[in-house]
């Protein structure tokens, strides 16, 4: 069985043929195959990346009806990185203004 993933959902909003084309993505993959989806974001704030109401209600539906659901608690391995090279910079500038 092969599967699909799909990957950030909720970093960009959706706009309604974006929405469709991931409602048709996860209707096709629906009881036969595999769906692996990360997102940020928990259902609830779904409504802030898709356009209406009913998209969301239906996507998370059929998402959740045969799944898995991990949380993952914890800070994000990317903004660490981010923020870890953004000290080393603030340090290595803090070095080159010394006398």
């Amino acid at each position: 069985m092969s599967s699909t993933e799909i990957e950030e959902v909720g970093y960009l909003a959706y706009g309604n043929h974006h929405a469709d084309l991931l409602f048709e993505v996860v209707s096709r993959r629906y009881e036969d195959k595999s769906l692996l989806l990360t997102t940020n974001r928990p259902f609830s704030e779904w409504s802030q990346v898709f356009p209406n109401a009913a998209c969301v209600v239906s996507l998370i539906d059929r998402i959740i009806h045969h799944a898995e659901i991990l949380a993952i608690d914890g800070e994000s391995y990317r903004a660490r990185e981010a923020r870890e090279r953004a000290e080393q910079r603030a340090a290595q500038k803090k070095k080159g203004r010394r006398p």
